[in-house]
């Protein structure tokens, strides 16, 4: 049995009955059977439904961003936000997807040759919670735009959230069998991993989930995208605009109850202006209200489970143990529900847990540095290269050091690190690998097949 329990309160939201073997069979065959026909659609029919499904995302936003902030905690507001930007993705690639898979002709001793991309099957995703639509639709729009079909095994906690996308398809016109639901646990992911039918696999979720994840679709010769963890720096140097980037700061750390990836974690200061910027930072995080995420002026909502809660409590105490400075935050409220305030630590350094992990909820951590060349080496010192963001009025260097000097899949000037259609997204190390988003996320999951003629 699946559980969704409210953040908020501790309460029983919805109990979901798992699938069995047989049932997760048939809805893999009839999926399948459904690739057969969706393949052959153009992409001017595909275009059609999925602006489709952008209209009804948007129509449904309020509703659809209540259930996100029952189900997971996150603010309301930003629920709302996120079913619009799920809208975007849906036009992005109903606007694009044929110019981006439109044959490529390559000059060769050929009287004709070119490179053709093709749909593969079934993309079965597994997704995490944090994000419960965005994450869905950035593989689902270009995957089924594609002509590619596509099974979802949501985080446990979410599953309202999965039933309603599977019907935005639905309603959107898609036939019944092209996006389809599991309801099941995540041992039960390899099962499905193996079924010969699945011809690739993406997941966004930890970095332990994604090895598991790998090795398992390896043992099967079936191709991943994996979005995994990340410990984002954000180095500002001496010659920073302090209150742009302590903006940029709160924004990156706090948005979704810091439960993000691309999260701002670990803000990494030259000695010159650490003083400023702390007294900055300090002051905009003491106006961040926790509480009911469907009170407006509430920034940060609950987290999403005591579990979580108490692990972020837990690396915060033993930072301050190892020698960090708890500047605001970083108790428990006595409260029902998994809140955790706005918390800031000071003189953070390596061999800490808020430097070497990943904390996923609302803690900031201040890493003093003498001079740019040891934030560059200090941001860098970490096993994730998710994103990356600097901070300086010279942009000439902000850009060499975003290009050349911080290892990440995506590096910021002056802003905080988000996701877009338009741009590629992913990490390296252990951060994952493969792209999402863009051009480079629809070709993913398409056989990019040489054609030649003589």
């Amino acid at each position: 049995m699946l559980k969704s329990i409210n953040p908020s309160n501790g309460e029983l939201i919805a109990s979901y009955e798992e699938m069995t073997k047989g049932e997760v069979k048939v809805i893999i065959s009839d999926v399948n059977s459904a690739y057969r026909e969706w393949r052959q659609t153009s992409f001017s029919h595909r275009a059609q439904l999925m602006n489709n499904a952008a209209q009804i995302l948007q129509a449904k936003k309020e509703d659809l961003g209540k259930l996100m902030s029952i189900e997971m905690g996150k603010p309301f507001s930003q629920a709302v936000a996120e079913a619009n930007k799920c809208a975007s993705v849906c036009e992005y690639y109903a606007d694009h997807a044929e110019r981006i898979l439109g044959d490529q002709i390559i000059e060769t001793d050929a009287s004709k040759s070119y490179i053709t991309y093709r749909p593969i099957g079934i993309v079965f995703a597994v997704m995490p919670w944090n994000f419960p639509f965005w994450q869905v639709l950035r593989f689902a729009a270009p995957a089924l735009m594609a002509g590619n079909v596509g099974i979802l095994k949501h985080a446990s906690n979410v599953q309202g959230c999965a039933l309603e996308i599977e019907k935005v398809f639905q309603d959107a016109g898609f036939p019944n069998n092209v996006f389809r639901t599991l309801i099941i646990g995540s041992k039960r992911v390899k099962e499905v991993i193996e079924n010969p039918h699945i011809k690739a696999v993406t997941l966004t979720g930890s970095t332990p989930a994604g090895k598991a994840v790998a090795s398992q679709a390896g043992a099967v010769l079936k191709k991943t995208v994996l979005e995994l963890g990340g410990s984002d720096p954000y180095i500002i140097l001496e010659d920073a605009d302090l209150d742009k980037a302590v903006t940029a700061c709160m924004i990156g750390r706090f948005l979704n109850t810091g439960q993000s990836c691309i999260a701002a974690k670990r803000f990494i200061v030259v000695e010159p202006i650490l003083g400023e910027f702390r007294t900055k930072l300090l002051e905009a995080m003491k106006t961040q209200k926790w509480g009911d995420p469907f009170d407006e002026d509430v920034n940060i909502g609950p987290m999403v489970n005591t579990w979580s809660r108490d692990e972020v409590h837990e690396q915060v105490t033993s930072s301050i143990e190892e020698g960090a400075k708890l500047l605001v935050g970083g108790k428990v409220p006595n409260v029902e529900g998994a809140y955790y305030p706005a918390t800031l630590l000071d003189n953070v350094k390596p061999g800490m847990p808020a430097f070497d992990d990943e904390i996923f909820g609302p803690v900031a951590s201040i890493v003093p540095v003498k001079n740019e060349a040891e934030a560059i080496r200090l941001a860098n010192q970490t096993p994730f290269g998710l994103g990356g963001a600097v901070f300086t009025r010279d942009v000439e260097k902000g850009e060499r050091i975003a290009a050349n000097d911080i290892k990440a899949g995506s590096c910021f000037v002056n802003d905080f690190v988000r996701s877009d259609p338009r741009l590629p997204f992913g990490g390296i190390k252990e951060s994952g690998y493969g792209r999402e988003l863009s051009e480079a996320g629809i070709r993913e999951f398409s056989n990019m097949k040489t054609v030649y003629i003589r």
